[in-house]
């Protein structure tokens, strides 16, 4: 007897779906992972930059820095997300309709 995890597991667009989705994440958890600790290495390396003062006033580069590394955080789950619903939520549509058939 063929389980429904049987058919699900045999569907190409199964297969195709698990693997653009490890790859893409693995390179965003790879791109995150550079600029996170990156910055790990700026301040335990390079303290001296990120105190530097940005021109004549009382900001150090240490916080613009940071605050990229929040907003890069935020865009990549934003890319993660806007790929998701654009490709991957209608592999997952297709795996769902081939195995209810």
């Amino acid at each position: 007897m063929v389980t429904m995890t049987d058919r699900i597991a045999a569907d190409p667009n199964y297969e195709k779906l698990r693997s653009r989705r490890l790859r893409f994440g693995w390179t965003l958890t790879i791109a995150m992972l550079v600029v996170y600790y990156g910055f790990i290495l700026l301040i335990a390396f390079r303290k001296d930059l990120l105190a530097t003062p940005i021109g004549n006033g009382v900001t150090t580069w240490g916080i613009p820095i940071g605050f990229g590394v929040i907003v890069f955080t935020i865009v990549i789950t934003g890319v993660y997300v806007l790929r998701a619903n654009r490709e991957y939520d209608e592999l997952t549509e297709a795996v769902k309709r081939e195995a209810l058939k």
